[in-house]
């Protein structure tokens, strides 16, 4: 994984003494523009070699060409190099196996770090390679085996430290525990340092016998927590001595010293010393190191006559601050005593800080305010003391700040408001620096970007949701499933579904279906009725968590489907319970003669309403057969003397649903040629007499209200008729001239399509209604017309007939005012008050007027139907 990459100029400094060409690369780049960067990897150990590693160019984000023309390749002050750079794929792959215990030892996490170079320009990027460990080694002792020399005397729990196996493996894949094979003398007694280091001891349990047993062979397993497990064995024997009085004694039963990290070889540590009060080779005590690990075989040593400690190897401060060390004083005759030594190491400043990110948010929202909270790293120093004090700070200008809230935790925090639009993204480098001397320094960059707010609608998957429900469905079934997908992020992406309020049939929609506000599932809240509603449409608001929250809506149609829970009911023959009606069939009937039919309906749809007739029962079924689609009862056979004149039949109706439902009918039928014969027949049947003469009674009277309706609205067309013809002579009679006549052109200027005015009207009448007069007063508003110059004549004979009317001594008879009046006045709201009777006479003489203009007339009908509202 990449973990950075930025460009800047800089020297780099190298820890190496291994050649002028290092020299000379060194100071290329002190002189070169540097753009750097950094990468790790995890392996397992014991990869194979050209087993991949990673992909450099990839995580790096360089082109495979620029890898080949910039020579890239691999810089590192190790002689041995683990790693190959394929430069023409781009790809890190092992080049030599690779052993965790040998690169690293007890040290983890273990890892190394390289340079890869390229050229023009100048580019170094580190990589570094953490290698992990696998169960490929088992414990094992330093000895085959221990040879112990015990004097027969020695008491029951006296103890004897016994070597430590080694497991080059870490972790679960270190030594577990041990075990000692079963005797009855020794029993094993297992501990650990403050390091976790398991040291073993064998305790005496039961005093030995050299009469009896000279000599005991054991043997001491060690086991890993590895899968599979990994075991180590070692030998022990036992020789067992005549009695030693005394056993050597440690002046101490605890030592402690101190030491500088990194000091030299041979530098002293501490001297330990233990008395024996014996004489002779009983009091001689050689010192040994009774449980030391591997990793300090190389670290420390002792001087067995003396008991002084030394350095070997110089000593990791980082490996290990502290060290527990088992010492045996051990005499000539076998018998020994233990002490421990602690051994605290001083550290120096050689470790540069190292900054963990513990939280990073990106893309973090421009209306952020500032003090918020971006990302937390924890920043570490293995040295200790002033050497372990870590500051950091942020470089260059940008709107954040560090702030230290926990010891050796750090909080990125925004300084300002961020605004995305002006910048969309920033590059923030901590700088870690130590407080050691000289100090140390690490840099890390953050790559933060600015996100929008919630500007997204959720969308649903289609524009129209159609599905199908079949009635009678149970009360909460989940009819179907609504999406939606809002591509906003977080809280802005949490769509709730709402259904919107609507009626159906006067009732909410709540009251048929609920959709859940998270899931969008949409159930039916009750059983649906097909043959009440067949289908369900209404509005599903999808809503999103942002602030303020977006949405949109979506149509959804149920469909209700049919399902035969109905019955067909059958609508002839009438069944009726007291009184029996028969069909007649003459007895010369011949074969196909349709009796009757029964007729019935089913209120389901489709082929649940597909309805099929069949003879359930029947007097004689060789005579009668029933249509299966028609229901039409038809004699099958020539009707003879022989067959009786009563016949019952049962006819069964079913529809074609699954399961069918049925309906039966009960059918009489009368083989005879006259009723009587009839009556003769069905005289057994009960007869409700006074039911009849009510029927009868009700039937005339039917019969005289319809003769009495039809008389009288005879009479009142022909009276109608009679008075318009008598009108019409009338009129015509009186011969009036009709010369109707219209403006060719104008227009209402208000724009109502009809134009207002008011007028007065002064009649004088004679006895003669044909020689009435009249007078037009002015009207009380003047129309505005809007005219074009061809319609200037038209005005001028407009204003001449305006002139004659307004002359009380014209000559005109009332037909002559009336023409002109309809030229003058042709608008269809002018009102005339003369005598309202005598009026309506003469409009209704035009009205009826062979030669009437049909403009002229619907003018004359509504003038007269304004004159009888009035009237």
């Amino acid at each position: 994984m990449a973990l950075g990459a930025r460009a800047e100029t800089r020297c780099v400094k190298w820890r190496c003494g291994c050649g002028h060409v290092w020299r000379l690369l060194s100071l290329l780049l002190c002189f070169s523009p540097l753009v750097s960067g950094h990468i790790r990897y995890s392996i397992p150990e014991e990869m194979k070699k050209g087993s991949l590693i990673g992909n450099v160019a990839q995580d790096l984000g360089l082109d495979l060409k620029r890898l080949r023309s910039g020579r890239a390749r691999i810089v590192s002050g190790e002689s041995i190099q683990y790693t190959e750079l394929k430069a023409d794929k781009g790809t890190l792959v092992v080049n030599e196996r690779i052993d965790r215990e040998q690169l690293c030892g007890d040290v983890t996490p273990c890892s190394f770090s390289f340079e890869i170079i390229l050229e023009n320009p100048m580019e170094l990027h580190q990589v570094t390679v953490e290698i992990t460990d696998i169960n490929d080694h088992s414990p094992t002792f330093n000895e085959n085996t221990l040879r112990f020399i015990i004097s027969e005397n020695a008491v029951s729990g006296a103890r004897f430290s016994l070597t430590s196996a080694e497991d080059q493996d870490v972790g679960v894949n270190g030594l577990k525990e041990y075990f000692l094979t079963e005797n009855n003398n020794f029993v094993l007694e297992q501990n650990s340092n403050t390091d976790g280091r398991k040291y073993v001891k064998m305790v005496l349990q039961k005093p030995l016998d050299r009469e009896t047993n000279p000599s005991l062979s054991l043997k001491l397993i060690a086991v890993d927590g590895g899968t599979p497990q990994r075991s180590g064995t070692v030998n022990i024997d036992i020789t067992v001595l005549d009695a030693n009085d005394n056993a050597p004694v440690f002046n101490q039963s605890v030592y402690k010293a101190t030491v500088l990290e990194n000091s030299p070889k041979d530098t002293y540590v501490i001297t330990v010393n233990a008395s024996d009060a014996d004489h002779g080779s009983n009091g001689v005590v050689t010192y040994h190191f009774s449980d030391l690990h591997s990793s300090l075989l190389n670290v420390l040593k002792i001087n067995e006559n003396s008991g002084v400690i030394s350095i070997q190897s110089p000593i990791d401060y980082e490996k290990g601050r502290k060290y527990e060390l088992g010492i045996e004083a051990k005499d000539q005759g076998g018998l020994t005593d233990s002490s421990k030594v602690i051994i605290e190491v001083t550290d120096v400043n050689d470790n540069a800080p190292t900054i963990s990110v513990m939280s990073f948010t990106s893309p973090v929202s421009e209306d952020s305010p500032p003090g918020t909270t971006i990302g937390i790293i924890n920043v570490k120093d293995l040295d200790s003391g002033d050497n372990g004090q870590v500051n950091c700070k942020i470089e260059e200008n940008s709107p954040f700040k560090i702030k230290s809230n926990l010891r050796n935790y750090y909080t990125l925090v925004t300084d300002t408001v961020l605004d995305r639009e002006g910048v969309s993204d920033y590059n923030i480098t901590v700088v870690a620096t130590d407080s050691g001397l000289p100090p140390l320094s690490v840099r890390r960059t953050f790559h933060l970007k600015v996100s929008d707010v919630n500007d997204n609608a959720p969308v649903f998957l289609q524009s129209v949701y159609n599905t199908f429900i079949t009635e009678n469905n149970s009360p909460g079934l989940s009819v179907l499933t609504l999406r939606a997908k809002d591509p906003d992020e977080n809280q802005n992406a949490r769509v709730s579904y709402i259904l919107e309020e609507t009626n159906v049939g006067g009732s909410p929609i709540s009251d048929f279906v609920s959709v859940n506000a998270e899931s969008g599932v949409v159930h039916a809240v009750r059983s649906f009725d097909y043959e009440q509603i067949k289908e369900l449409l209404f509005v599903v608001k999808a809503q999103d968590g942002g602030s303020p929250p977006l949405s949109s809506n979506v149509t959804v149609k149920i469909l209700i489907q049919d399902q035969n829970d109905n019955p067909p009911q059958v609508l002839y023959p009438v069944q009726t319970g007291g009184s029996v009606v028969a069909e007649m069939v003459p007895r010369s009937a011949d074969v196909g003669y349709l009796v009757t039919k029964v007729v019935a309906v089913d209120v389901d749809s489709g082929q649940n309403a597909w309805l099929s007739y069949k003879l359930q029962k029947a007097t004689d079924r060789a005579l009668f057969e029933v249509g299966l689609q028609n229901g039409e009862i038809r004699t099958i056979r020539q009707v003879s003397d022989k067959d009786a004149v009563k016949q019952r039949l049962t006819v069964i109706v079913e529809d074609n649903g699954q399961p069918s439902r049925s309906a039966t009918v009960i059918v009489n039928v009368a083989v005879a040629d006259s009723f009587p014969e009839v009556l003769s027949e069905f005289t057994d049947f009960t007869h409700d007499k006074e039911y009849k003469d009510n029927l009868t009674f009700y039937l005339v009277l039917a019969l005289a209200v319809v003769s009495f309706l039809f008389i009288t609205c005879l009479v009142v067309i022909i009276s109608v008729k009679i008075y318009r013809w008598r009108q019409s002579r009338i009129l015509y009679q009186s011969k009036l001239p009709v010369i109707p006549y219209y403006p060719p052109r104008y227009s209402d200027t208000l724009g109502t399509g009809t134009l207002p005015h008011v007028y007065n009207y002064e009649v004088c009448r004679t006895t003669d209604s044909r020689k009435s007069d009249c007078k037009f007063g002015r009207a009380g508003s003047q129309n505005v017309l809007i005219m074009e110059p061809s319609s200037t004549g038209t005005m001028q004979r407009i204003q001449s007939d305006r002139n004659i009317l307004d002359e009380p001594d014209s000559p005109l008879e009332p037909c002559d005012r009336l023409a002109i009046l309809s030229r003058v006045y042709p608008l269809p709201n002018a009102h005339c008050e003369l005598e309202i009777g005598t009026l309506l006479d003469n409009l209704n003489y035009y009205i009826n007027a062979d030669n009437m203009i049909p403009s002229l007339c619907l003018w004359t009908r509504r003038k007269r139907d304004e004159l009888q509202f009035i009237g």
